[in-house]
C-alpha cells in the first residue's frame, strides 16, 4: 500500500469523501489517505494528524516525497486537538478500535464546529461509535462492510442531523444500513461472531451462579437473539 494504491479498507473511506471537501485525517499514520485524495484531485487541501512521533515523521516524509507540502499539512497532536473549529468540513478516523474513536470524538467535540461529515472505520466495536453519533446529533447516512486480508472492516459515514436518529438495539449492534443489505461479508462476520458467543454462553452455563453473572448471561442472550434473527434467512 502507498499513496497511489490504497488498501481496500482505506479506499472505501476515500470513496465516502466528496469532491472539494477539506479533510482532516486523524491518526493518519503515513498520510496515505490525504495524499491519495489530493493526488486524485478529489480535494485540494487536507490535514494529517498524528500523535505518535514515528508515524508523524513517516507522514512528513510521505507528504514531502509526494511534493504535496502546500496541500497536506501534517500536525502533531492528540486526536482532534490538531484542528481549529471551522477549519475542515470532513473528518476521517480509520484503523482504531470503536471505543478509542468515540473517545477522540468526545474529547474533541468543541473542534467539530463546521464539520459536516464524519467517516469512521473501527477495527472493533462499531456499536460504541454508533451510540456516540446518536447521542451527539449525528445521523448514520451510509455504511460499508468489506473483507481484506482475512479481516472484516466496517466503515460508517455520518452527517449532521437536526433530529435525533432513532435506532433499535439490533441496528446499533449490526448497523442500520448493513442490516438492510445483509451482504455475504455481513453474514460471514455475524455467523462467526455467533459461534464465539455461543462458546462463551456454554462456559457461563458451567460457571458458579452470581447476580453479576446472571446479568451478563441475559445481555449475552439478547445479543445472540439479535444476531440469529438477522442472519436466520441466509443460513
Amino acid at each position: 500500500m502507498n499513496s497511489n494504491q490504497l488498501s481496500q479498507r482505506l479506499k472505501t473511506v476515500a470513496d465516502f469523501v466528496g469532491e472539494g471537501e477539506t479533510v482532516a485525517d486523524i491518526g493518519s499514520d503515513h498520510a496515505y489517505l490525504p495524499c491519495y485524495l489530493v493526488k486524485t484531485n478529489k480535494i485540494s487541501n487536507a490535514i494529517a494528524g498524528e500523535v505518535v512521533e514515528g508515524p508523524y515523521q513517516s507522514a512528513l516524509k510521505q507528504v514531502k516525497e509526494d511534493e504535496l507540502t502546500e496541500h497536506v499539512e501534517v500536525r502533531k497532536g492528540n486526536g482532534l486537538t490538531v484542528l481549529s473549529p471551522g477549519e475542515v468540513t470532513t473528518v476521517t478516523i480509520a484503523g482504531m478500535g470503536g471505543p478509542l474513536i468515540s473517545e477522540i470524538l468526545e474529547n474533541g467535540k468543541n473542534r467539530l464546529e463546521g464539520v459536516q461529515k464524519l467517516i469512521l472505520q473501527p477495527n472493533i466495536s462499531a456499536i460504541s461509535i454508533r451510540q456516540w453519533l446518536l447521542d451527539n446529533g449525528w445521523e448514520i447516512k451510509d455504511e460499508k462492510i468489506l473483507e481484506e486480508d482475512r479481516k472484516i472492516y466496517e466503515v460508517i459515514l455520518a452527517g449532521r442531523s437536526s433530529e435525533r436518529q432513532t435506532l433499535s438495539q439490533q441496528e446499533l449492534l449490526l448497523g442500520p444500513v448493513l442490516l438492510k443489505e445483509k451482504s455475504a461479508v455481513f453474514i460471514d462476520k455475524w455467523t462467526n461472531e455467533l459461534i464465539q458467543l455461543k462458546k462463551i454462553q456454554n462456559q457461563m452455563e458451567r460457571a458458579e451462579a452470581s447476580p453479576s453473572l446472571s446479568e451478563k448471561k441475559n445481555q449475552l442472550e439478547q445479543k445472540i437473539i439479535m444476531i440469529e434473527e438477522a442472519i436466520r434467512w441466509n443460513r
